[in-house]
């Protein structure tokens, strides 16, 4: 990432672009040994709503738990990011966390929030202005995951602050967490900051029940990746012989999802066939849990300093504050 040149909501040309990458990454993807599929694509339109019904499960704890932590301590997070700062919201979807943040910050300079949703970054970037109509608002529709272009703000800002909630993080590689890391502390330069969620190690059966709720609503979430795929890419995944696991692999650390082939099938995406055997997996998200401890390490190989973590009396989830060294 960088932040010298301005970007607005995508063009056409980047929309067909990113169609392209898609289908792209779904036959590679597909392709591999094991078989997986980005998560990132979880989230058209059916996708995201589906998502917001997660959230408000009995079983999911993450955001309910990290919205009460900002809550509870918004003033003391406010505190220790600073007045007048930038802050550069990543993959901040409808906006509900930092919402509460901003709210309680002093004379915020700008916010840039950075989407791969369109509709969800125009809706949630006209909410942001009736609620904060003195607030600079730059939205930057693109995959947060590749080199984007920062917008210049009108007013310059004390510092750099990346925001980036929900645990999104634990759905990288250790190593490829350090990498995206090291980009962020280049993004908030010196002395600038980084507040992000991340979500704790705890008992197996509470992992497991939140990504398999007895409502189903998860399950829906992962199979309509393979819906997506149908609609966008002219595939012809048979739905009904596919269904939703999550198990957490306590050695690495991390609640693993996947699709499970119910028998021996062929699907077709374009011209490319694809054989799956019957108990095969396609795996579509790993989701890390962290000691508080080891975060903290990994950031500071990337960059970081260590500042402050709040966290909930159960210890389920933590949000940390880390200033770039």
């Amino acid at each position: 990432m960088t932040a010298d040149s301005v970007t607005a909501l995508q063009p056409a040309s980047k929309i067909r672009q990113a169609s392209s990458d898609f289908f792209s990454d779904v036959i590679a993807g597909l392709s591999s040994d094991p078989r997986t599929l980005p998560c990132k694509y979880f989230y058209d339109e059916r996708g995201a709503s589906l998502f917001q019904k997660i959230c408000e499960l009995p079983e999911y704890y993450i955001t309910r738990t990290e919205i009460d932590i900002l809550d509870r301590n918004r003033a003391k997070i406010a505190s220790q990011l600073g007045p007048n700062i930038e802050l550069i919201g990543l993959g901040t979807g409808a906006g509900t966390k930092t919402r509460i943040l901003i709210e309680a910050l002093l004379k915020p300079a700008v916010y840039i929030p950075v989407d791969i949703s369109e509709k969800q970054l125009r809706k949630s970037t006209a909410l942001f202005h009736k609620i904060f109509p003195n607030l600079e608002v730059l939205p930057v529709c693109a995959d947060y995951l590749q080199p984007v272009a920062l917008p210049s703000p009108r007013r310059k800002a004390a510092r750099n602050v990346v925001y980036f909630p929900g645990s999104t993080i634990g759905n990288f590689e250790p190593t490829e967490a350090m990498e995206f890391l090291r980009r962020i502390a280049n993004v908030s330069g010196r002395s600038g900051g980084l507040l992000i969620g991340v979500d704790l190690r705890k008992d197996r059966q509470v992992l497991e029940a939140a990504y398999n709720d007895s409502a189903g609503v998860t399950a829906r979430f992962n199979l309509n990746l393979l819906a997506r795929i149908n609609r966008d890419l002219g595939a012809d995944f048979d739905l009904n012989h596919w269904r939703h696991r999550a198990a957490y692999n306590p050695s690495a650390g991390r609640i693993e999802m996947y699709l499970i082939s119910e028998i021996d099938q062929l699907v077709h995406i374009a011209e490319r066939k694809f054989h799956f055997r019957s108990g095969e997996k396609i795996i579509t998200e790993f989701s890390y849990k962290y000691a508080p401890e080891d975060f903290a390490a990994l950031a500071r190989e990337a960059g970081f300093e260590f500042v402050r973590m709040w966290t909930d009396d159960a210890r389920l989830f933590g949000v940390f504050y880390f200033v770039a060294g």
